[in-house]
């Protein structure tokens, strides 16, 4: 066991406190560690932003505990309550294997020889590649549910959507994923990239773990994900050999036509099959030994009736089915490939509602459409379009999710694009994806006033509902409504910049504060933020929608510990704001900067943007449209500055500033703001080494957080808890 003064062990509580600011009790511990450091150091430290300056720190407190008994006493209490490496104790498994699987023999084979390769060193790593619909993605998982036992700390799985470098998930995005697979809290899960990394390596390195990682783009997405753990096998899939990456490689061709037969005898039965005799022999052939294009040629086999033309290239017939042929220039798009032939097919078998809702839910890389969805794009009732999405996905023109919703498979949605640029036309296609956008905008702003009732959100959308009914049971089932449709508001603001919808940006983006606020994903959101800062800055520079933007930006990339981008943005946020006479805004902007010192450990600087701050709120007058809000923004200001002055270590003006706000907060009922300052002047008294003073204070900050569900918080609570009963006469 490491001696709590060492050097290594004083590292590894920082790196420990630095990793766990997703949650408050993280960033706590590291504003309580900043004021810690500048009493060892007797002057200001900036807070680390890297390895070398993390060691730098270490290095300064280890001389300054090896120097002052008091200060080791001081350094050892605090370590003692500091957060942790986060746990992750889940064993995960796989999605679902499909029911029928044929052949591959070979390729399994050699997935289970790099399984079982002894541990060298190298990382096991295996690239199983192959074109489109050649069933890669089935055999990775296949193989993986067959051979669990070889994998009892379990097995992860991740869509890296690479089909292009548009729609290619963030690597830091995934290792979220990956780690809360694991059962990492999400709360709990490193903000910083390189944080998140060590992280992952960590929590599978006493692991015998499979990762699959499907649909990759590049090695450049790969390579962070992986890990040298001798217990660890990732199994890559793409459609081809990725240039950069070390791997066993693992090629998947089409299937023989023996095994291609069987496949098809057992999707279809072979008492159909022996009914199509005659049209099997030119399937099989058309299909290519597709496992996809054998599949889509089910329904062909089982209900010959919805397939006018049994030849997509020949004639069509005017029959059931899409019965119009395919305009003269729409170009077709089966040819030799097996896939695209198979998607024509099924296509051109759709009835004309199911086939217009195949092509107009296409034009955005939606990653999980459902009937509300399409009812609002299409203009259908649920009931119809939940229909026709299930006939998109028997057809293979959609897959399920997880969760129950559909999304396309990348060459389908291709297809569907095309058909709709020649049947539906420019208008049409617009029309369609601004229902969706907006449909989206209301029910985000819908459930953004009903996750945060007091917070304020800006706007056309936002001034119509408020104040509405709301169908949400309580703040958390609408933050949880937010959280469901997380991938669908950040693709609809990039459609909404796209066809220049500026009111639908604003709004989605303020939809996205709760999430920012209560469930972190500040990953995530970093692009749709990003481009509602462009937005504004192309329609409406120097207004309160613009300071809004910046705002949101700014306390993301702050989140995300990129510090001078933060600083740049809130900056132009308070700039903003201030030309456009707002105030609040400003003052809200000032005090976001203050905050981002707070975290840099940049004392001094917090107070003073503290103090600017309660300046600039000074100028509302009574008759404003903001001056309710007065009381409870001074409550935060003074609340903010005794915690600047607690790391200046003025100890006497933080408990003064803290009691001030203590009383309001008390005074309105706000649970969580009360045990957050209770919290504060918690530690004031224990950093002038007043357990006693400071337990009562934790007890009751325990009692308000009872009901709040902040696990985290009550975590921290319990450890000053009984590091004050454990103090000399506690």
């Amino acid at each position: 066991m490491l001696d709590p003064m060492s050097l290594a062990a004083i590292t590894a509580v920082l790196g420990a406190v630095g990793a766990g600011m997703a949650n408050e009790a993280g960033k706590w511990a590291w504003e309580s560690a900043g004021g810690l450091v500048r009493r060892i150091a007797g002057r200001e430290v900036v807070a680390p932003a890297g390895p070398a300056e993390l060691s730098a720190v270490a290095r300064l407190v280890h001389e300054g505990v090896l120097r002052d008994p008091a200060f080791a006493r001081a350094w050892a209490a605090f370590a003692r309550t500091a957060p942790g490496p986060a746990r992750a104790d889940s064993i995960p498994s796989l999605p679902p294997s499909v029911r029928f699987f044929t052949d591959r023999r070979a390729a399994m084979r050699q997935l289970d020889r790099e399984a079982r390769r002894k541990a060298d060193g190298r990382p096991r790593v295996a690239l199983v590649h192959g074109p489109e619909g050649i069933g890669t993605s089935a055999l990775a998982v296949h193989w993986g549910c067959r051979r669990a036992d070889l994998f009892p700390g379990g097995q992860l799985y991740a869509d890296l959507r690479g089909a292009s470098p548009g729609t290619a998930v963030d690597t830091q995005v995934v290792l979220r994923s990956l780690l809360a697979q694991l059962g990492m809290a999400q709360d709990a899960i490193p903000p910083d990239a390189a944080d998140r990394r060590d992280a992952f390596r960590r929590c599978a390195a006493d692991r015998r773990l499979l990762v699959v990682l499907d649909h990759a783009h590049s090695s450049a997405q790969v390579l962070p994900l992986l890990t040298s753990a001798p217990g660890v096998l990732t199994v890559v899939v793409a459609r081809r050999p990725l240039a950069g990456l070390d791997a066993f490689l693992v090629p998947v061709g089409p299937l023989a036509d023996k095994d291609a037969r069987r496949l098809l005898t057992d999707l279809a039965g072979e008492e159909t099959l022996a009914g199509a005799r005659d049209e099997v022999p030119r399937l099989l052939e058309r299909c290519a030994g597709s496992p996809y294009a054998l599949r889509a040629a089910v329904p062909r086999l089982t209900d010959p009736d919805g397939y006018p033309d049994s030849d997509p290239d020949g004639p069509t017939p005017g029959a059931t089915g899409r019965a119009a042929a395919l305009r003269p220039e729409e170009p077709s798009m089966a040819g030799t490939d097996p896939v695209r032939a198979a998607v024509e097919s099924a296509y051109r078998a759709l009835d004309p509602g199911t086939a217009r809702v195949y092509r107009l839910m296409s034009l955005r890389a939606w990653p999980a459409l459902d009937p509300a969805a399409v009812a609002g794009a299409i203009g259908l009732p649920e009931a119809e379009a939940a229909r026709s999405l299930g006939e998109l996905a028997d057809r293979q023109l959609l897959e399920r999710t997880d969760t129950g919703r559909y999304h396309y498979r990348p060459v389908v949605r291709e297809h569907a694009e095309s058909a709709a640029a020649g049947e539906d036309r420019i208008a049409a296609c617009a029309a369609a994806l601004a229902r969706t956008v907006r449909r989206y905008a209301r029910f985000a702003a819908r459930a953004r006033l009903a996750a945060l009732p007091g917070a304020w959100a800006i706007g056309p959308l936002y001034e119509e509902l408020r104040g509405g009914p709301s169908p949400y049971g309580s703040t958390g089932e609408a933050l949880g409504a937010l959280a469901a449709e997380l991938g669908n508001l950040v693709e609809a603001v990039h459609a909404a910049e796209e066809s220049g919808d500026a009111d639908a940006v604003f709004a989605l983006c303020q939809a996205l504060w709760p999430l920012q606020l209560k469930a972190g994903h500040h990953d995530v959101l970093l692009p749709a933020l990003r481009a509602g800062v462009r937005v504004a800055e192309g329609h409406c520079p120097g207004t309160r929608q613009a300071g809004r933007m910046h705002s949101l930006l700014g306390l993301d990339l702050m989140e995300l510990r990129r510090y001078e981008e933060a600083e740049a943005e809130l900056t132009a946020a308070a700039g903003a704001e201030e030309a456009a006479g707002h105030p609040l805004g400003h003052a809200s902007a000032v005090e976001s900067l203050g905050l981002l010192r707070l975290r840099q450990w940049r004392f001094a600087e917090a107070y003073a943007s503290f103090e600017a701050a309660a300046a600039v709120l000074g100028r509302i007058a009574p008759e404003d449209e903001s001056a309710g809000q007065l009381p409870r923004a001074h409550a935060l200001l003074a609340r903010h500055r005794g915690r600047a002055l607690r790391g200046l270590g003025d100890f006497e003006g933080s408990r003064a500033l803290l009691t001030e706000a203590l009383a309001h907060f008390r005074s309105t009922g706000e649970a969580y703001n009360t045990a957050r300052t209770l919290t504060d002047l918690a530690e004031t008294h224990l950093d002038e080494d007043d357990p006693a003073g400071a337990l009562p204070l934790i007890d009751e900050a325990l009692v308000a957080l009872d009901k709040e569900g902040a696990a985290h918080h009550l975590g921290l609570l319990r450890a000053l808890r009984e590091r004050c009963l454990s103090a000399p006469g506690g």
